[in-house]
């Protein structure tokens, strides 16, 4: 989420894009790109210029990180990353529907596909669709910031809350229950 690096677009877009050919420099697996708040058009282009670093960033001769576009098949698609991040809850797409839309838009190579997990339940549920990986977090405290748009003055304001982390014993748990998938925290 290029927000995490200040509030000057143009800057902000560049450390992420500086960040995500560290990672892939230091042999990251998968990068999840989360731009919830750009328009799809926006997000094409953000993920294009990250599959580019991520192509010439790797120095050496194991993989390339593959690029996880959060939520949206149709940004992934059009942006050539390798697969989606699917959100926990009633609402997100399921890894099947993702795999059949893109097989529908003729993409030979299946999906990369994470899904998002808080708790057994979840990642038992999610490893019955057969994923990739599975993300369960949050493993540690955390504090996150919500930003609000008001709509009639379109300034920004900021608050912060903290989110309990579910701790080691449940990412065990998690990970035991989710076998052979693998568990990233």
């Amino acid at each position: 989420d290029r927000r995490q690096y200040g509030d000057n677009e143009a800057t902000a877009r560049a450390l992420l894009l500086e960040q995500a050919a560290a990672w892939a420099a230091h042999g990251v697996a998968f990068i999840q790109l989360r731009e919830k708040d750009l328009p799809a058009r926006e997000q094409v282009e953000l993920a294009r210029e990250m599959m580019q670093v991520l192509q010439t960033a790797r120095r050496d001769w194991t993989r390339v990180p593959r690029l996880l576009v959060n939520g949206r098949p149709d940004v992934a698609l059009a942006a050539g990353a390798d697969g989606v991040h699917l959100p926990a809850g009633h609402e997100a797409l399921t890894p099947e529907e993702v795999r059949t839309i893109f097989l529908a838009a003729g993409r030979a190579q299946p999906p990369a596909i994470s899904v998002s997990c808080h708790t057994l339940a979840e990642v038992e549920a999610a490893c019955k669709q057969s994923p990739d990986c599975i993300l369960f977090a949050p493993v540690f405290e955390k504090v996150v910031g919500e930003q609000e748009i008001a709509a009639t003055t379109k300034q920004n304001s900021t608050r912060t809350r903290v989110l309990p982390g579910t701790g080691l014993a449940l990412l065990e748990q998690a990970c035991r229950a989710a076998a052979p998938v693998p568990v990233f925290a």
